[in-house]
């Protein structure tokens, strides 16, 4: 039974660069437990909303709510926010040369508690999450994405997620660049983490994830606004059909 109070609530949300507007209010409710995904062409502003929530300061809000359990997001800085439990994965995760996986992660366990990780406890539940997503020990002992393949970056970030544990988990574009066996796997993972007290948004401009991973709701959005919503039947429907038909039903309704 779903959780009657929302996790994450978006009203009226606009934001872009000092110079454009890129959303132009943006309204989205997701609930624990639920996976939703945003789909969209390139350049409606998929990836701009993700950053906004994650607070990039290279992006305005203008005006607008974003709330993460009833509390207001858009004034805190992009750490407060992760301490509350929202976890973004980049589309193009950064390479990061002489810093391993595990030293890195160990690094924002600390941020995210504030205090020191004790060595063992760190160590033992790392090994445990690498069995659980089926990643091989010596995984963690290279450095961070440097020389990683498409899939291999994903599989990072899913073992960063599945460590942190958030509230909250943004995933931008997770099967970006990658073949069908690499996207197999990370789909696995991704489902390995769904959880009653966990919301999952998937950025996404294909329905192939969704085949694997199956989301609870579909969000469509175009020239920076969510112009169409359903179930995922919406995503088979938008395989099918493209993009030039979600147009050509908005500009039916106008």
């Amino acid at each position: 039974m779903r959780n009657n109070e929302p996790m994450l609530v978006i009203e009226d949300l606009r934001a872009g660069t000092e110079e454009v507007e890129i959303l132009h209010g943006v309204s989205l409710t997701l609930y624990p437990g639920e996976v939703h995904a945003l789909m969209g062409p390139n350049g409606s502003g998929k990836s701009t909303l993700a950053r906004a929530l994650a607070g990039d300061p290279s992006l305005v809000v203008f005006s607008g709510s974003a709330k993460l359990n009833g509390q207001e997001i858009l004034e805190l800085s992009p750490d407060e926010r992760a301490r509350m439990g929202l976890f973004l994965a980049f589309q193009y995760p950064p390479e990061i040369s002489g810093v391993t996986i595990a030293n890195f992660i160990r690094t924002a366990m600390n941020e995210l508690r504030g205090e020191e990780v004790p060595v063992i406890e760190y160590y033992a539940n790392l090994q445990e999450t690498l069995r659980k997503l089926k990643l091989p020990e010596d995984f963690v002992l290279r450095s961070l994405h440097e020389g990683f393949s498409g899939g291999e970056k994903k599989r990072s970030e899913t073992l960063q997620m599945a460590v942190f544990q958030p509230k909250l988990a943004i995933l931008d574009e997770p099967d970006s660049g990658l073949d069908i066996d690499a996207l197999k796997i990370v789909a696995d993972n991704i489902n390995e983490l769904r959880s009653p007290q966990r919301g999952i948004l998937i950025i996404t401009h294909y329905q192939r994830i969704l085949s694997y991973v199956v989301p609870d709701k579909v969000h469509v959005m175009l020239d920076g606004k969510i112009v169409m919503q359903g179930g995922a039947e919406l995503a088979r429907e938008l395989e099918e059909k493209g993009y030039e038909w979600v147009k050509s039903e908005v500009e039916a309704r106008r």
